[in-house]
């Protein structure tokens, strides 16, 4: 008889996202130390905590490949815009009320907005990274965020030689927050803000600390116009000429990208995090995801931050993600359910080296796993489980979440964290700096 910590029992399925794509029907997982043991028909196994997932589906914990989360304070404080636009509105407010209090606060909401939806890990950008991990973490996220820098000062006020300072303390600060292992991370905002000269420091500090690399790109036609302009070559090309672009980096948006823009990432192994709530708010157009794979580039899901897709439910990118594909093919068998799934969690965590450790449910993976409840009319038949989750599915339907093996949701509450404390105190730094609303 083995002994266990945590046993998840009768899931009606168990999705792996494995490699061989395995669906187990009936099956358990068993969780000792962090970690999966076992998988599938598991018997002679005792646990300190069985958790019955009869009728539920067991799937890995989904995956954020862009985010901001402190912007949950600046939920639809702009607009009616574009990005340039948004930006405008959005770095007015941010100097305003979002100082390390403020990021603290935002990231530990918006942290258990996305725990709650069953997103277990969260490529975040967002200045202040300090305080965002401390809030994401205390809710119980696998939170991956690192230094921001803009040519200017920027909404944070830091110059750059303070950013390259902030940089080089960071793998330390990491270590003294601690939480689930991430990666670390630097995070140029993009290649229009960042010139190629800082794009070349970057590249050079990203390598002496071993960091990944987060930036956007291409996320409109004005984007790429006034890049072109200010350094005179296309977002995509000034990050391989800084040696940026490789298997480290993650390029958020790419909507409006040209053959030579595609072949040199999927050339460089780089990763794309596609957005299309925020793009499709923001008019930016529509990526090719289909496309895009195809062509051998790896791309994850992401929701953008709260003020520009106002929310951080990965069920609704699911959604879009499916369907957008299909418009934007002219194909209703453009990509499959499971595929839109595998972006959303294998996908991601490759995108993030870390398919090593989390995105599927295998044994001697960390435990980031998810049990979404089917008793519920909308589900109710259940023919396939990842046509559920994609087009039927919503993220209330999320029972219990794990992290790193911790359960941080149980029967759709938070365990590390007081619900209402948190959004208190979020609404209350929010009021004390009167925040306008132009929606």
């Amino acid at each position: 008889m083995t002994h266990v910590h945590t046993l998840v029992t009768n899931a009606r399925f168990v999705l792996t996202c494995d490699e061989q794509r395995t669906t187990l029907e009936n099956a358990a997982v068993a969780i000792n130390d962090g970690r999966i043991v076992a998988v599938g028909d598991i018997v002679d196994f005792t646990a300190d905590h069985t958790i019955d997932a009869t009728g539920c589906i067991v799937l890995p914990g989904l995956i954020n490949l862009h985010t901001h989360l402190p912007m949950t304070l600046l939920r639809g404080v702009a607009e009616n815009v574009d990005l340039q636009g948004f930006l405008e509105r959005v770095w007015a407010e941010e100097a305003r009320i979002m100082g390390p209090e403020g990021t603290f606060l935002g990231a530990r909401l918006g942290a258990l907005e996305a725990l709650l939806g069953g997103t277990t890990t969260a490529l975040d950008m967002y200045f202040h990274p300090e305080a965002a991990h401390r809030g994401a973490v205390e809710v119980g996220m696998r939170h991956a965020i690192g230094p921001v820098f803009f040519d200017f000062p920027g909404p944070d006020g830091l110059e750059w030689s303070e950013r390259i300072e902030l940089t080089r303390s960071w793998p330390q600060t990491l270590d003294d927050i601690g939480g689930p292992h991430v990666p670390r991370y630097l995070m140029p905002h993009s290649p229009l803000i960042v010139n190629p000269e800082h794009l070349l420091q970057i590249n050079e500090l990203a390598r002496e600390i071993d960091a990944r690399v987060n930036t956007h790109t291409s996320e409109n036609d004005k984007e790429n116009a006034d890049t072109i302009a200010a350094h005179g070559d296309r977002p995509t090309a000034l990050l391989r000429d800084s040696g940026l672009l490789d298997d480290r980096i993650t390029l958020a948006h790419c909507v409006r990208l040209n053959d030579d823009d595609r072949a040199a990432i999927a050339s460089a192994d780089a990763s794309i995090a596609h957005n299309p709530g925020s793009n499709l708010k923001l008019a930016s157009g529509a990526m090719d995801l289909v496309g895009y794979r195809d062509e051998g580039i790896t791309v994850g899901l992401g929701t953008d931050g709260c003020s520009s897709s106002n929310d951080l439910d990965m069920f609704a990118v699911l959604r879009l993600s499916a369907n957008l594909a299909r418009l934007v093919h002219h194909d209703p068998a453009a990509i499959s359910a499971e595929d839109i799934v595998r972006a959303a969690t294998i996908d991601g965590a490759r995108a993030l080296g870390m398919v090593d450790r989390i995105g599927s449910i295998e044994v001697g993976k960390e435990a980031d796993l998810i049990i979404v409840d089917t008793a519920v009319p909308h589900l109710t038949p259940l023919h396939d489980p990842f046509t559920a989750l994609v087009y039927a599915a919503g993220r209330s339907d999320v029972r219990d979440v794990f992290v790193a093996g911790e359960q941080v949701i149980a029967d759709r509450r938070p365990t590390k964290v007081n619900l209402v404390e948190v959004m208190e105190a979020a609404r209350a730094h929010v009021e004390g700096h009167d925040v306008d609303d132009n929606s």
